[in-house]
């Protein structure tokens, strides 16, 4: 088998199984587990898969530019944005992560709901312009341009000082067994310590999404409490997130 087609066929499975080992491929097409290897890294040499220990995870879709993610599964993030709102009561203060989900059910918050956000993202402040009942507090620090929002250290000694009743999180990917990851490992630590910081951590999975991986490990699946995804988890995901006491919506 020429390497070209084996290397079709390693993401044939990867797409069925949500996941592959180099030393089970290796058994499979009856090669040097050296070569699996080589094959994993030209694939991911070209963005089409992730590769973790021992293996490969299917490849989120979520990070590309900022401008392009803005136009992807838009009805997907629409429909967990609404969701989402629904989980905000008055007086609460709830951090708001950056990015194209969150951008979105900012547009349809209640205008008479009153509390207060926090957010390291510019866009989403600007964007709560329009709500005057909304307080908006502002975390700055060096702006990370993909995701529009700001890291570093700056911000880290800021969100210590925070005490919120919900964080709604943005990630690039989320996978049985690699968790909540997202594309740059500065923004991977603000979202674990926005997290430690809130009561309650929901994250907000459009389609393209779930079963996939990006380089950065934000944390387990069990960062979150509430995981809201447009569609249904496989049985295998509903039974991990039951055990690990993840609502579901």
């Amino acid at each position: 088998m020429l390497s070209s087609q084996r290397k079709q066929q390693i993401l044939t499975i990867l797409a069925d199984e949500q996941q592959v080992m180099s030393s089970e491929l290796s058994q499979r097409f009856k090669v040097s587990e050296d070569s699996i290897r080589r094959d994993l890294r030209e694939l991911a040499s070209e963005g089409l898969l992730q590769r973790v220990h021992g293996g490969a995870l299917p490849v989120s879709a979520a990070i590309a530019p900022f401008e392009t993610r803005k136009n992807v599964q838009i009805s997907s993030k629409r429909l967990i944005a609404q969701k989402a709102v629904q989980l905000i009561q008055p007086g609460q203060l709830v951090i708001i992560d950056g990015g194209t989900t969150t951008a979105e059910m900012v547009q349809l918050l209640p205008k008479e709901l009153a509390f207060t956000v926090v957010t390291h993202s510019p866009g989403i402040a600007v964007a709560l312009v329009d709500f005057p009942l909304v307080e908006v507090i502002m975390i700055g620090g060096q702006l990370y341009r993909h995701s529009v929002v700001a890291v570093g250290s700056a911000v880290l000694e800021a969100i210590a000082r925070i005490n919120a009743d919900l964080f709604f999180m943005g990630v690039t990917g989320v996978h049985k067994t690699a968790g909540l990851t997202t594309g740059n490992y500065e923004e991977a630590g603000v979202k674990r310590a926005l997290a430690a910081r809130a009561a309650e951590t929901v994250v907000m999975v459009s389609k393209e999404k779930l079963n996939s991986a990006s380089a950065f490990a934000i944390g387990d699946l069990s960062l979150a409490s509430t995981l809201i995804v447009d569609g249904e988890p496989d049985a295998e995901m509903q039974q991990l997130l039951q055990q690990k006491q993840i609502a579901l919506l």
